[in-house]
């Protein structure tokens, strides 16, 4: 699994110039937060994906929160920050969003790529968090200026 990410990472390298990934901090009534465990890569991370040729950040980011997690927005989701993933692979950007006007229409089976989803509290999140989601929540909770780069 973690080889053919790999693998996919290189040929994006090389086959695109630019990479841009979407994702969503999903904020329920309650506070939770909803996260998905993937099954080709480790930790807990916000839901999104891919930015494909001719969609929108918006058109991307529903069409994932759809297919990852069963969510379709209330309203569009607010835009966060952009940054700057190249501790992954150069030239990766990842744009992230947050909602707390959601609806979860249906319940996704587990499969090879969404192993798990589970809500959690911003006191209790689970230990194998991704570690940049650490921070993105830091500055989402506490209304700070997002840091320019994914991970520190």
């Amino acid at each position: 699994m973690i080889i053919a990410n790999r693998f996919m990472q290189h040929y994006w390298r090389w086959s695109r110039g630019l990479t841009m990934g979407v994702q969503c901090c999903l904020i329920d009534p309650e506070g939770r937060i909803l996260l998905v465990r993937h099954g080709y890569r480790p930790g807990w991370h916000f839901p999104g994906g891919g930015v494909e040729k001719g969609e929108t950040l918006a058109t991307a980011l529903e069409r994932e929160l759809a297919e990852e997690v069963g969510v379709v927005l209330g309203k569009p989701a607010t835009f966060v920050g952009a940054f700057a993933n190249f501790k992954s692979f150069q030239n990766d950007h990842i744009i992230l969003f947050v909602s707390r006007d959601w609806t979860q229409t249906r319940q996704p089976v587990p499969n090879f790529e969404i192993a798990e989803i589970g809500r959690f509290p911003p006191d209790a999140l689970p230990e194998q968090l991704h570690p940049p989601l650490r921070l993105r929540l830091q500055e989402i909770l506490d209304d700070k200026s997002p840091s320019p780069h994914w991970q520190s």
